[in-house]
């Protein structure tokens, strides 16, 4: 026998399933009547169906497809089917089964331990939890990119020329260098092959420039300036890069 009422996460709900053998009614025919009155019925909720294997020895065997319905979505569905005796009996065991699994899910609100004794409610916290551990499942793999960005960028220690912030976020320095100049982060002056840095970006602390003095092959010093990414910087343009190739 079909479980009149079940949860489905904290939901209460029944199928068309148990709505078809309650009411005497084909499942096939309770399904149409569910597509016919879809817009209706989702004014209350959006449908889920979903699919189940038939039972041993069942007709045709494979699985079967059914919707689930929760409380106004399934008491909609009975006025538009005949009012017959059978229908107006399922109407009231249906409205007391509600009633009890709505006291179901006070007792569990109040009482934790309550659902150790509750095999439904059991299954209704199993379920939720299983579709945490998904949807977080699913959250570990979106960030696994930003994650491991975050872990070469801790070994990063101050600011890296370009060349070198392109092997943290391994990346080709071509590549990082055409990224920084279309996002206006560097440029060179005219005459100049050297890189400086934006002001604004060195003002937002991303970028900042290095003075060193080298020596020429005469013997006079020329004074070099060398713009560089801080850990900062990395951490953004590695955010942006995995968020690109997500």
């Amino acid at each position: 026998m079909t479980e009149l009422v079940t949860l489905s996460g904290d939901t209460a709900v029944t199928t068309t399933l148990a709505i078809s053998e309650g009411t005497g009614t084909q499942h096939k025919n309770v399904l149409e009547l569910v597509r016919s009155y879809r817009a209706d019925l989702e004014e209350f909720g959006l449908l889920a169906f979903e699919t189940r294997p038939r039972s041993p020895g069942q007709h045709g065997g494979g699985s079967t497809d059914y919707a689930e319905l929760n409380e106004q979505q399934a008491t909609l569905l009975l006025t538009y089917m005949r009012n017959s005796p059978i229908v107006r009996s399922f109407k009231k065991s249906l409205v007391r089964a509600f009633f009890d699994m709505a006291q179901r899910i006070k007792m569990r609100a109040s009482d934790p331990m309550a659902v150790l004794n509750d095999p439904t409610a059991m299954r209704g916290l199993l379920l939720t939890y299983t579709e945490k551990v998904i949807s977080l499942e699913q959250k570990v793999a979106e960030q696994a990119p930003q994650v491991a960005t975050l872990h070469r960028i801790a070994a990063a220690d101050g600011s890296l020329c370009m060349r070198d912030a392109a092997k943290v976020l391994q990346a080709r320095p071509v590549d990082l260098r055409r990224w920084l100049v279309a996002h206006g982060w560097v440029y060179q002056r005219p005459g100049h092959s050297g890189w400086l840095a934006y002001q604004e970006r060195i003002q937002q602390g991303v970028m900042c420039h290095k003075v060193t003095t080298v020596q020429r092959e005469d013997g006079t010093d020329k004074v070099v300036e060398q713009a560089r990414i801080t850990p900062k910087g990395i951490a953004r343009i590695g955010a942006e890069l995995a968020k690109a190739a997500a």
